[in-house]
């Protein structure tokens, strides 16, 4: 019988080792998986790479990763706001890596990870900082540049529900980077509010099915 949920955050967690390169969903706080953050927090993994949209907020969820000094990188293309002041000291005094890419980019390079596709050429950045060190192409008289597709080896994302077996479905826009996060990484573990019977979810309304997740675990469900 398949079952992928987890007894624990705990256990949903085990096994990220140091090093590892972990994608979190979210658009700031829409469908950020905060508990399994907490847990990795726990859990005590360091000399992270991360891969979010943007570089914490505040000094919960992924702030508290930073301000822990559990993270060696963030990949990012929103790193600073007025409540980012972890990330900003970390990056100022030195003790962290950033690799700025534009949102669009950020996603097509997840979204090549989980289709198979080496990379893409883009017009967006060239001819700026971040173009340094990338091949570029003419393209039908438009400058490009190579981005090269962004896999992980996990990816903690949050759902509304989802059933046994890991079909996933979302609340509205906090949906953002998890189902292309779910298909970018090796492991794939889930934050689910709810539990669905397997046979009861419209299967017009999963956006994640279960071949892309390995782990589950049920979390008090909230509105974002």
């Amino acid at each position: 019988m398949i079952d992928k949920i987890c007894t624990s955050l705990e256990a949903a967690v085990s096994g990220i080792a140091d090093g590892a390169t972990i994608m979190i969903g979210g658009f700031g706080n829409a469908g950020m998986p905060s508990q399994l953050i907490d847990a990795l927090l726990d859990q005590g993994a360091r000399e992270l790479t991360v891969v979010n949209n943007n570089a914490g907020n505040g000094e919960t969820g992924l702030a508290a990763l930073l301000k822990a000094g559990r993270v060696r990188k963030m990949i990012c293309s929103f790193p600073r706001q007025a409540d980012s002041y972890v990330f900003d000291e970390l990056y100022r005094s030195g003790r962290i890596e950033l690799e700025l890419t534009p949102q669009g980019t950020l996603a097509e390079r997840i979204r090549a990870a989980g289709a198979g596709i080496g990379g893409f050429f883009t017009p967006t950045a060239y001819g700026t900082a971040l173009a340094q060190g990338k091949e570029t192409r003419l393209i039908d008289g438009k400058h490009h540049i190579f981005e090269g597709a962004l896999h992980a080896d996990y990816a903690l994302i949050k759902a509304r529900s989802g059933d046994r077996w890991g079909n996933l479905v979302y609340r509205k826009a906090a949906r953002n980077f998890a189902p292309i996060m779910a298909m970018a990484a090796t492991c794939t573990i889930a934050q689910i509010g709810a539990v669905a019977e397997l046979g009861s979810l419209d299967p017009e309304q999963i956006v994640t099915p279960s071949i892309f997740v390995q782990r589950l675990v049920v979390c008090e469900e909230t509105q974002s």
